[in-house]
């Protein structure tokens, strides 16, 4: 079982057939400025920059690295080679002792229009939960997102992580014209006992985006 010094996360390289991430860093802010203006209106409760704001994003998620809590990853598709979205680990814990990591979640995750429905998102979320529970031997890996986000939910669910209902004012509201208020957020997971079976699922509906079928 894998453990975290002092809670801290640390996400290695992750390969795919459609989709590479790598950690996230500034040579990835131009491909990012580019995959961030393609058609916003997918993005609307979801944190996204704008392409001038992708330097300072890239540099906000690096300091939040820097505490340890966040392991940011750039996705980029090995069919082109560019940048096309972001996502990352975040919220290690630490429940039975304080260096053994037992869940973590996986948010901060966001996809240019052209990459939605290619699986990249799907093989993404493979390689993350694979990560998660067979390298460093999690027992729960949970996402979250705003409870009136019908396609993140779908999206989320699509990957095989099960709702688990909805907590009040729980975060900060990204939705335009929102700032300064909370949003009521929708959560889902995957425990370690259900892995098997979701990764089998999405094995096999990666393969079908691999393979054309």
């Amino acid at each position: 079982m894998a453990t975290v010094s002092g809670h801290r996360l640390a996400g290695p390289p992750l390969e795919g057939e459609l989709v590479r991430l790598e950690p996230l860093g500034h040579r990835h802010a131009a491909d990012l400025a580019v995959a961030a203006e393609q058609d916003r209106g997918t993005y609307a409760f979801t944190w996204v920059p704008r392409a001038d704001e992708v330097p300072a994003y890239i540099d906000a998620q690096l300091a939040r690295a820097a505490t340890g809590r966040l392991a940011p990853y750039a996705q980029v598709s090995t069919a082109t080679g560019r940048a096309v979205g972001a996502t990352s680990y975040w919220e290690p814990r630490c429940w039975l002792t304080e260096d053994t990591l037992d869940a973590v979640e996986i948010g901060f995750t966001w996809l240019a229009r052209a990459a939605q429905g290619t699986g990249i998102n799907a093989e993404a979320k493979l390689l993350l939960f694979r990560h998660a529970f067979e390298k460093w031997g999690v027992a729960r890996v949970d996402l979250k997102t705003d409870a009136r986000n019908q396609r993140s939910r779908a999206a989320i669910e699509s990957v095989g992580a099960r709702f688990e209902g909805v907590l009040r004012n729980w975060s900060r509201s990204w939705a335009p014209g929102e700032d300064g208020r909370l949003r009521d957020s929708a959560i889902f997971s995957i425990t370690a006992a259900e892995w098997p079976e979701c990764r089998e699922r999405l094995e096999q509906r990666v393969g079908r985006f691999v393979t054309g079928a």
